[in-house]
């Protein structure tokens, strides 16, 4: 093998040792264990059997878990595709000075705890809470409404710990795109709006599929929202995974329902390459 082949494997090999020590092997030990027997006094016995995925499968209440998890992540997509695209696009098109400030402003949340962010909504949204303290002062409401322990409010919890992906991964997208088509569009006879939306708008595509395939895979494995925001009838499928793992110690079916869940997002990745390619996430980050 000479230099040019091995090269970029030596460069590599610290990365994919990473990878495969932290994560192959993890998710190898989970698959293996969803095979696993839950024995009567609580003990995991080693088998090959599919009584746990056929468990998930025989009460209703687990897929229809599943199924909102991904009626909420989809939700979760659309809004933070509805609300992202505009501060992005004002990022692209922008020469203020107070761009940076704006960006930093932006990636902001990223440097405070996720616990204490979701935390802080009971604080907004409670009962004494901010909104509910300046309704009653201002004497619109005479009593707290109840904005805590349902979907919206997971749904902001959710909007704001993705939001920020869907904005820079959009705006990546933007800030590749040559200003100057533009130009040449309005110069050859287009209107604002029809350059945007026959030019910047497909060339744009790749980071808009990007950051909704981003933020449908971290909603639908994200738990502490739901677990913090929500009420009984607002679980998310991690809550289940994270009530049989921790908190009954079942691993076997613990581990059935994270594989299943881990299948379902393989195939959406799947079919998203098929259609579209993972090829083009990586030219919206050039």
């Amino acid at each position: 093998m000479n230099n040019k082949n091995w090269k970029p494997w030596a460069l590599l090999s610290p990365s994919l040792s990473a990878v495969f020590l932290l994560l192959v092997v993890p998710v190898c030990f989970v698959v293996v264990y969803s095979f696993w027997l839950r024995a009567p006094n609580g003990s995991d016995i080693p088998a090959f059997q599919m009584g746990n995925y056929a468990k998930f499968f025989a009460d209703t209440f687990y897929p229809s878990l599943l199924l909102r998890t991904i009626r909420v992540a989809l939700e979760t997509v659309f809004i933070c595709l509805a609300m992202g695209y505009v501060p992005a696009y004002f990022f692209y098109r922008t020469e203020s000075r107070f761009k940076p400030v704006l960006m930093i402003l932006i990636m902001l949340p990223f440097w405070i705890s996720f616990i204490i962010r979701t935390l802080s909504w009971i604080n907004i949204l409670g009962d004494s809470g901010l909104i509910n303290h300046l309704l009653m002062k201002v004497g619109i409401i005479s009593s707290p409404l109840s904005m805590l322990y349902n979907e919206g409010a997971v749904l902001m919890g959710l909007l704001q710990y993705l939001l920020p992906f869907m904005i820079l991964n959009i705006y990546v997208s933007l800030d590749g795109i040559d200003k100057s088509l533009t130009e040449a569009a309005t110069s050859l006879g287009c209107t604002e709006w029809q350059a945007f939306r026959e030019v910047t708008l497909p060339l744009s595509l790749p980071g808009v599929s990007a950051g909704c395939l981003l933020v449908f895979v971290l909603t639908c494995g994200t738990y502490l929202p739901p677990m913090i925001l929500g009420g009984p009838g607002n679980e998310m499928i991690a809550n289940l995974i994270f009530k049989r793992i921790i908190g009954t110690l079942d691993w076997p079916f613990g581990s059935a329902i994270s594989t299943i869940l881990l299948g379902l997002l393989g195939v959406i990745v799947y079919t998203y390459n098929r259609y579209l390619g993972i090829n083009q996430i990586f030219k919206s980050l050039r």
